[in-house]
């Protein structure tokens, strides 16, 4: 119904924009006869189209999709194609990966007329390590038709695609290495000479502190990687109250306008959302004056993934995908925390995801910043998947009130109070990009890692207890359970009460 309904969209579109791009793709029988004229959408057309959906449902997926607006996206977006496959997204039974994958190409390979002698290396871009997708150029519309109706594919969509209007959803707590003055009512210090947000005393994390500091556990930030210049996320990582615990810094993401580079960029943020989510999570109780972070005692993995917080890249999707992969395979870590999003769902992070819950990883996810979009969007992809926790702000005012630029739905899990009602520009202080740095930050980014950093003060409590306890400590703790509103979910989290 959803397929028809775009096709229907497709064709009033395609007949009343008189402007739209005229690029015919003739399709031919095995006779070599001409049977059907294909017209391409333009790109404007396609964003009518996605928009048209977000409206409806506040997220896009490209199974929605007529298979002419998928092929047209994929020729204004490099041709590349991920393609979903087997019965699930990660392991097969009584079929091999490669032998699904081999099936996958066999079928471009006959659409698109490439012979066999041809190197697979032109046409496979990238596939997943330990999920069954792969990344194929694919150029005729016939071949998104026989890949759609074939019984091993899950799923297609072109790798990479960027709505033109998502610009709009970046987070106004994004890329921005300034630091700001901090307001003496937004902060006070603490021994030993460590400077705490108001936030942490209304959320009750500094009392939690009585019970639990997130010793032995491990967290781990996908974002924007952490500076090279903040020394308190670095060689100072053990300072003040902090000892004994690691840091861990790697690198999935490349720059690199060819999408066969694999030539990571490293760990280092160049942006600074990433540096700011992960000193929310980890900053030392320092003695030098500075933000402490919420589980000032935990180890803390960071991966840079991405190159801001909208994963709107096929670079970024990719480097997203392999990072909650190598996350996943590591036992030690715990919790995933991550403050970016999509509006478009994508299939190789929804595969990454499923596989990364599948080792029992406790995933919180911001439910969506944004300016123009707020009053309309949902929850925002990855945080609208059933996997993963969607968190979100609200004010410090009477009962809940919105925050300035969240997002809120029906899929937010839980919320914490990280801005003034009274002025929605003071949230909470966090470390900054550089040395002795501090800077406001709010929106769903510093919400999702104020729980993150809640759950390991819960799990350093109760460290014999699996991924459902802790969810189900949390929600015992939040002021609107065993209720569930439409918008903010179990509501407030008492982080006091979490860890009793």
């Amino acid at each position: 119904m959803r397929q028809t309904n775009f096709m229907l969209i497709t064709i009033l579109l395609l007949a009343l924009t008189s402007c739209s791009k005229e690029n015919p793709t003739v399709i031919q029988n095995q006779e070599n006869q001409v049977t059907q004229e294909v017209k391409q959408m333009s790109k404007a057309q396609i964003d009518i189209a996605i928009r048209t959906e977000l409206n409806k449902k506040g997220y896009f997926s490209w199974n929605d999709a007529s298979d002419i607006m998928l092929w047209s996206a994929l020729q204004i977006n490099d041709n590349i194609l991920t393609v979903g496959y087997g019965t699930k997204a990660y392991n097969n039974a009584g079929r091999s990966k490669s032998d699904y994958k081999n099936s996958i190409i066999d079928i471009v390979r006959k659409s698109e007329n490439i012979s066999r002698s041809a190197d697979s290396k032109s046409l496979v871009i990238d596939e997943g390590e330990m999920l069954n997708f792969v990344d194929v150029k694919v150029k005729s519309v016939e071949t998104v038709k026989q890949l759609r109706a074939s019984d091993i594919v899950r799923y297609i969509e072109p790798a990479g695609y960027t709505y033109t209007q998502e610009q709009t959803t970046r987070s106004s707590s994004g890329c921005n290495k300034s630091g700001g003055t901090i307001q003496d009512a937004d902060h006070r210090l603490i021994a030993p000479n460590c400077f705490v947000s108001w936030a942490y005393d209304i959320n009750r994390i500094t009392d939690a502190w009585q019970l639990s500091t997130g010793q032995g556990i491990t967290v781990a930030v996908i974002d924007t990687g952490i500076s090279e210049y903040q020394p308190l996320l670095g060689s100072m990582f053990n300072n003040g109250y902090s000892s004994g615990r690691t840091i861990e810094k790697y690198g999935t993401y490349t720059s690199s306008w060819n999408p066969w580079s694999t030539d990571y960029d490293g760990p280092n943020d160049k942006c600074s959302h990433g540096t700011s989510m992960s000193a929310n999570i980890a900053s030392p109780r320092n003695n030098q004056g500075l933000p402490v972070g919420v589980a000032y005692n935990c180890n803390l993995v960071s991966y840079r993934g991405t190159a801001d917080v909208v994963l709107n890249g096929y670079q970024e999707q990719r480097g997203v995908a392999k990072a909650l992969t190598e996350i996943a395979n590591r036992s030690d870590i715990k919790i995933i925390s991550m403050s970016i999003g999509h509006i478009i769902n994508i299939g190789k992070i929804e595969d990454a995801i499923k596989y990364a819950y599948s080792k029992d990883k406790l995933m919180f996810v911001a439910a969506g910043t944004s300016t123009q979009f707020t009053s309309w969007a949902g929850v925002t992809f990855p945080a609208n998947m059933k996997e993963t926790f969607a968190i979100t702000g609200v004010t410090d005012g009477p009962g809940y009130k919105h925050g300035a630029v969240n997002h809120y739905g029906k899929e937010v899990d839980f919320t914490v109070i990280m801005e003034r009602d009274s002025d929605n520009s003071r949230t909470s202080p966090t470390l900054g990009y550089y040395e002795n740095q501090r800077r406001y930050v709010g929106g769903s980014s510093i919400s999702t890692s104020m729980v993150a950093g809640i759950a390991a003060l819960v799990w350093e409590r109760y460290p014999s207890y699996t991924r459902n306890q802790i969810v189900t400590k949390l929600k015992l703790a939040s002021d609107l359970y065993p209720n569930r509103d439409d918008d903010y979910g179990y509501g407030n989290i008492d982080a006091y009460k979490a860890v009793q």
